[in-house]
């Protein structure tokens, strides 16, 4: 009686083998095809970044499973012999073909598609992404940009499985399966209304002075905790003393002015405000720093669209006068 999962598991492990054997003759002609190119194993081995040793051992392999000597030693250098000379003939027209390949997969991935799909947290969906969108506008850009709304766990988990083409998120780098195409910490500020009795003075405002004095708007069991670099005690004081608890930041903005209450609040969330009126910005002794990171599925594979509004976005990050004087 023949044991049907034995056969599979035989089959398998063939296909694994198979697999194996053709992944080594691959690097084990890459380094002699690299060699024939550059003409020492040093160079050879610069431009595969591998080490001298590992270029050796794969041209001696390889010379064992060919049957005949591809160079010989010739002063300090290396000269190939005869048979390498023939033989190469025939791997580096192997290899032009796969650079060829490679080379019309990525002017495919490149092309033109007219959409980019783009997952962002809520502040940035109507705060710095809008101001972008319009200046690409402006350009006569064609491109048909699809906007998701999210939290950062669940963007990261849309550019993991591709469904997003770019993803705008609020927390360090990095993340498993995705790519970190920028990243900058920029520092939370206390929003007050401009009739508040902090109002009165815009220089640095020291939480653990007037964190038992006043009320402020805070993020229930999120925030402040998750603010980088606040010291647990002051978190717990600033929850103790809190008038408005909210999930995000964009209530805690309204809060602000409609009932008098300061909050802490991010960079984005501060300029919006402040545009707007009634409201002014201090900075804060405690440095309590404010991610973003702009990820991706990975930079080979970006179409031109999703590069080009890339380029936007960290352009707009590295030159926005209010953005950059909260940084660090």
């Amino acid at each position: 009686m023949i044991c049907l999962t034995g056969v599979i598991e035989n089959h398998e492990l063939q296909a694994t083998q198979g697999i194996q054997q053709r992944d080594e003759a691959w690097h084990h002609h890459k380094a002699f095809n690299s060699v024939m190119r550059h003409g020492t194993i040093t160079a050879a081995a610069h431009n595969m970044h591998v080490s001298q040793p590992s270029v050796t051992r794969l041209i001696n392999e390889l010379e064992n499973s060919l049957g005949f000597s591809l160079f010989v030693r010739q002063g300090r250098g290396i000269v190939p012999t005869v048979e390498a000379r023939r033989f190469h003939q025939a791997v580096e027209s192997a290899f032009i073909n796969i650079e060829r390949l490679d080379e019309m997969a990525a002017a495919i991935r490149q092309t033109s598609t007219g959409k980019v799909s783009i997952g962002v947290i809520p502040i940035i969906s109507i705060t710095l992404l809008p101001q972008i969108l319009g200046q690409l506008r402006q350009t006569e850009d064609q491109t048909h940009t699809v906007i998701y709304m999210h939290n950062t766990p669940s963007i990261v988990d849309a550019i993991r499985l591709q469904q997003f083409d770019l993803g705008i998120v609020s927390r360090s780098p990095p993340y498993e399966g995705v790519h970190t195409l920028y990243q900058r910490s920029l520092n939370y500020v206390a929003l007050i209304p401009a009739d508040h009795p902090l109002a009165e003075s815009d220089g640095q405002l020291d939480l653990a002075e007037v964190a038992g004095k006043h009320e402020f708007v805070t993020f229930g069991n999120v925030y402040p905790l998750e603010m980088q670099g606040i010291n647990p005690a002051l978190a717990e004081q600033l929850q103790q003393n809190a008038r408005y608890s909210v999930a995000n930041m964009l209530p805690a903005t309204a809060l602000v002015r409609e009932t008098g209450v300061p909050a802490l609040v991010d960079p984005f969330s501060a300029r919006m405000s402040v545009e707007a009126g009634g409201v002014m910005v201090r900075p804060l002794v405690q440095k309590l720093q404010y991610q973003i990171a702009i990820i991706t599925r990975g930079v080979d594979t970006m179409t031109r669209e999703t590069r080009m509004l890339a380029d936007a976005l960290i352009k707009a990050l590295d030159d926005d006068t209010i953005i950059r004087s909260l940084a660090p």
